[in-house]
């Protein structure tokens, strides 16, 4: 039998959207031959904003359009695959080729987070699938991994560094003991942050991409505002220096997990990982997500986390997917959730230890003013530190640090919005969560 040409819209011809291309061109006939040899895709359209612009990768001109109605339309175009990013033209393009029965494939955790309620809907109306592996951690299969080889499984819990450009900030912070905007500089230098690097360091781009995975796990839409999101842009060195002497390393952190009533933990926030676990060896701008499903265990799955042959891998894996549901072959429709609503836990309810950072002033009986405030709400305090800064050891301000035991974060927030109003402190604490993973 020979192999059927299947037509690709590609919206987007940036790095990933190249990538794709180069790795058709490359690999063309090994997915050929990898489908019984029933597939071969051929891209029919490119959406591009500047249709003069020189690009990286050879693309007809007769193909090229600034126009994405001209691509979802085109009769040549069997599968959409939306690469431009943001959330209102990229919405309206995958709404519109989900209305016109193509499978859409995309790597955009933004539009999927906040508008994936809307578009699932679509994919289940007109019987069309989404396919994202792309958009959560780039070549690592945690999207199929969730919905099909974990489908007998209650999941626990996942957790992960799931944001390249934050995790290596961090670690050159610790590793080369550069401030956070010396580190910053460098990841942009070295192209693993963005000009504007805002939704890495803010903890956004992690957030999207947890969001989309306790969705995949627990069936419901999750809605971004109720999130708690906490970015890396406030960690100091002196704070990777208190946590290497504890015996922790600082990484940004998504943890999705379900409590024993059915209620969701999703958030995000750097916090302090012990030495010893699998996630605290994470570097550089790899991804990891650690995955506890009740019959499979524990599961720990690595990879690159981003740039253009890593996500075009995932791109093109799921147009195989895509390709198979065309010809009706055996295979999910990309995700459609199954529950009508659930419960996400508010973080004011979640409980860890914490590490908390104040600006005082260097005054006696500042630690006991503190400490009485944490005492009278219940707070227990594991210890007590205030750094001595060698290059000006009689400065009158300085940072004391706290460590706290267990207690639930609205209770924290409460005490220290106490503690903030003491004289003796200059500004509002800096928290870190203790994880216990």
């Amino acid at each position: 039998m020979s192999a059927t040409t299947l037509g690709l819209g590609l919206a987007g011809l940036g790095t990933v959207g190249s990538g794709v291309v180069l790795t058709l061109q490359r690999n063309a006939q090994l997915i050929t031959d990898r489908t019984s040899g029933l597939v071969r895709f051929e891209v029919a359209r490119v959406l591009v904003r500047d249709a003069a612009k020189q690009r990286a990768v050879a693309v007809d001109e007769g193909k090229l359009t600034t126009d994405w109605r001209e691509l979802v339309d085109d009769p040549a175009v069997h599968i959409v695959v939306e690469l431009i990013g943001g959330t209102d033209s990229a919405f309206d393009i995958v709404a519109a080729a989900l209305k016109a029965g193509k499978p859409v494939v995309t790597g955009n955790k933004a539009l999927l987070a906040e508008r994936g309620t809307e578009l699932f809907a679509l994919s289940r109306e007109h019987r069309t699938p989404i396919h994202f592996e792309a958009a959560v951690a780039g070549g690592i299969p945690i999207i199929k991994t969730v919905q099909e080889s974990f489908v007998g499984n209650r999941i626990h819990s996942m957790s992960g560094i799931i944001n390249g450009t934050s995790n290596y900030i961090l670690e050159r912070m610790t590793t080369g003991g550069l401030d956070f905007t010396t580190a910053l500089a460098e990841a942009q230098q070295l192209g693993y942050a963005e000009a504007d690097p805002a939704l890495d360091v803010n903890g956004w781009d992690a957030a999207h991409k947890a969001i989309l995975l306790a969705t995949l796990a627990y069936g419901f839409a999750i809605d971004p505002a109720k999130v708690h999101v906490a970015g890396i842009e406030q960690v100091r060195p002196i704070d990777i220096e208190f946590a290497t002497r504890l015996g922790y390393v600082v990484k940004l952190l998504a943890v999705v997990r379900e409590h024993p009533d059915g209620a969701v933990e999703c958030r995000v926030q750097p916090s302090f990982i012990a030495k010893t676990h699998i996630l605290a060896s994470v570097n550089g701008v790899f991804n990891a997500v650690a995955v506890h499903g009740d019959s499979a265990g524990e599961s720990l799955f690595y990879g690159r986390g981003a740039g253009q042959d890593p996500t075009a891998s995932s791109v093109v894996a799921d147009l195989v997917e895509a390709a198979r549901s065309l010809q009706g072959q055996a295979g999910h429709r990309g995700f459609l959730p199954y529950r009508e609503e659930g419960r996400l836990l508010p973080v004011e309810e979640t409980r860890t230890a914490y590490y908390v950072r104040f600006d005082v002033t260097d005054r006696p009986g500042v630690i006991a003013e503190i400490a009485t405030v944490l005492a009278d709400a219940g707070i227990g305090i594991s210890g007590t530190h205030s750094p001595v800064n060698p290059e000006s050891p009689d400065e009158d301000f300085v940072d004391m640090v706290f460590q706290l035991h267990s207690c639930s974060f609205g209770l924290l927030q409460e005490t220290l919005a106490a503690i903030e109003r003491l004289d003796c402190v200059n500004s509002s604490p800096v928290v870190f969560r203790i994880e216990q993973l």
